[in-house]
């Protein structure tokens, strides 16, 4: 037993002394790895009669604990040691003049932040929700009965769940963030929901993830009217011209009516030039919130109703900004970013212009 204690003493003074993680770790093998001097008391337990096993056996494995103990809250502490160290040496002082940045703001940001200026210049906040989704908030609530045809429409991406849990799903658009809003929040509420979505689908014109922004406004005498006036200013404000639109009757499960706005534009070349010429383009869906949905969230339809619209912002920063590929915004190519980027320092706002 005497021998155990001078062990345990022996380490225990290693341990304390360690100044960093590669010596304690040198300790640890030469006390407890297979080959180490605690292993090799270990085994020759195998040569002792059954009372001295009795009390050797805990004997040893109290110093195989107590040794792993001491070494794991060394470790803990040079850890944090280390932590503060690089805390204290990478610090940065921001009143440091930036200079010239050489790093561009990426389009899809960019967009983004238009939106945003645009729609809370209208009244909006920016309400924000999970990416992984369970099948109520992204479906059911939303209109999308089980075995609806619509659920196979939108190429999801469905998660192995564990039995017994809930399916979850990489969200296939920004929807579940209006239906968590109208659960936890009374109206009135005028909101956008920004974020990624996920689809299994990708060519030159969609990717796997992309960024959509939904928009939501529940009152009382709330009507389609109001939907277009909110509609028709955003895309004047965004575009930044005068930009004719046309409603065409569409069909989405979460909205009714629905509606597809499409907006003026002509081909000049490889350029799009949006508010001219005689050809139409559909830039967005939208509708009157489905009594159904209000329903799922808690709402009486014969009291309030309500709008909402759904756009990609990645199709809106092609048209806007001459982009002809989708999958370039997310190939990581510095010369893209340095041609299609912007300023970091020049926000997004109305009074100077968006872009």
């Amino acid at each position: 037993m005497s021998d155990i204690a001078a062990t345990k003493d022996k380490y225990a003074a290693q341990i304390a002394g360690a100044e960093d993680l590669r010596v304690l770790d040198d300790i640890r093998v030469a006390a407890l790895g297979k080959k180490g001097e605690v292993s090799k008391m270990m085994q020759g337990l195998g040569k002792m009669s059954i009372d001295e096993k009795k009390v050797m056996g805990p004997a040893l494995n109290g110093l195989k604990n107590d040794i792993a103990a001491l070494i794991e809250a060394k470790k803990t502490e040079l850890e944090d040691a280390a932590l503060d160290a690089a805390l204290a040496s990478e610090t940065m002082d921001m009143t440091l003049p930036v200079g010239s940045p050489s790093g561009t703001l990426h389009p899809v940001q960019q967009v983004m932040e238009e939106m945003a200026v645009i729609f809370s210049d209208m009244g909006f906040s920016v309400a924000e929700g999970p990416d992984i989704e369970d099948d109520f908030h992204n479906f059911t609530a939303l209109n999308f009965p089980p075995g609806h045809p619509a659920r196979d429409m939108h190429d999801t991406f469905f998660m192995t769940s564990q039995e017994g849990e809930e399916p979850k799903v990489l969200r296939t658009h920004t929807s579940p963030v209006q239906i968590r809003t109208m659960i936890n929040q009374k109206p009135p509420i005028r909101i956008i929901a920004p974020g990624r979505t996920y689809r299994c689908d990708s060519d030159q014109t969609h990717t796997p993830m992309f960024h959509q922004v939904e928009g939501l406004v529940i009152d009382k005498g709330i009507h389609m009217g109001h939907l277009k006036g909110v509609l028709m200013d955003f895309v004047s404000a965004f575009f930044e011209t005068d930009v004719d639109v046309q409603f065409r009757p569409h069909h989405f499960p979460f909205t009714e009516p629905s509606a597809e706005m499409d907006v003026r534009y002509e081909r000049d070349g490889a350029a799009i030039k949006i508010g001219q010429g005689e050809s139409w383009m559909e830039i967005l869906g939208c509708g009157m919130v489905h009594p159904n949905v209000l329903r799922a969230c808690g709402l009486d339809p014969e009291e309030y109703q309500g709008f909402a619209f759904g756009m990609g912002v990645d199709r809106l920063a092609m048209l806007k900004y001459g982009m002809p590929d989708l999958r370039d915004m997310f190939a990581a190519d510095t010369r893209w970013l340095a041609h299609y980027g912007f300023d970091p320092l020049l926000q997004a706002n109305l009074a100077s212009g968006l872009s």
